[in-house]
């Protein structure tokens, strides 16, 4: 049984990110109360960044315990660690360096390996951590690509019909490097799935996702549904300035007293 989203619109990027690291943490803080540990798979991309840098810094660095929280990552650019390109490389640099999380406690896609051994590879952690059947994570951050890809989950790709595997390889027209991603049975099956999506750039997208009505292929992120779970829009104005007002579930006004 899918469950209705949430859409929260935001003043600005920096009332996105900070009310962003705000929930992230209480949803750590909460699955650790409820199952003594907590799953994050971890989204590339500026706008997830932004967040990451700030559950690093003291606000909210020590009200995690870092000991319980285990990272995994939706997708990644099959490069080596210190590529620009990496979407671990980012995350270490905006957040792993910097709070006291145990490294046997990051599981990272090794896109140093040659891609059909990464993926294999990256396929028995998540075997390893969640045993039998479709891993369940507590929470799951998404991005938001231009042409309405989430994760590595691209239009019309062939990756959209996986069912059998719970990361796949992926090779999609225009993208220069081999990446690998989550599937959709593993992103629908979470406790929480959250898209973070700021700037104009992406009003558009955004537009044609929360209006669309129904799953396309043609919009990849139209396609996360959690079955048993919630699903989250956290946008920026500027993301939003094209959603019907009747669309949102907060004003710009109302979030921007929350996030504060």
């Amino acid at each position: 049984m899918h469950v209705p989203l949430t859409i929260r619109v935001f003043g600005d990027a920096k009332g996105l990110a900070r009310a962003a690291a705000r929930s992230i943490m209480e949803s750590i803080n909460r699955a650790r109360g409820e199952r003594e540990s907590c799953s994050v798979a971890l989204a590339g991309g500026e706008t997830p960044g932004a967040v990451y840098a700030l559950l690093a810094a003291e606000e909210f660095r020590n009200r995690v315990d870092w000991n319980r929280v285990h990272l995994f990552f939706g997708d990644e650019r099959l490069v080596p660690p210190d590529d620009p390109r990496s979407n671990f490389g980012m995350v270490r640099h905006e957040m792993l360096s910097h709070v006291p999380i145990p490294p046997e406690n990051i599981s990272r896609i090794r896109g140093e390996m040659p891609p059909g051994d990464a993926v294999e590879e990256y396929r028995g952690q998540l075997k390893a951590y969640f045993r039998d059947g479709i891993p369940r994570f507590d929470l799951v951050l998404l991005g938001l690509g231009g042409d309405g890809h989430t994760a590595s989950i691209f239009p019309n790709s062939g990756v959209m019909e996986e069912t059998r595997e719970i990361a796949a390889l992926v090779f999609a027209p225009g993208v220069k490097e081999p990446r690998a991603t989550l599937t959709l049975p593993v992103i629908n099956n979470a406790r929480e799935v959250m898209f973070l999506v700021s700037g104009l750039s992406k009003a558009s997208i955004v537009r044609e996702i929360l209006e669309a009505g129904r799953k396309t292929a043609r919009l990849p992120a139209t396609m996360v549904h959690p079955l048993s779970g919630s699903l989250r829009w956290m946008i920026d104005s500027d993301a939003a300035s094209q959603i019907a007002e009747k669309v949102r579930t907060f004003s710009d006004t109302q979030q921007r007293r929350i996030s504060e």
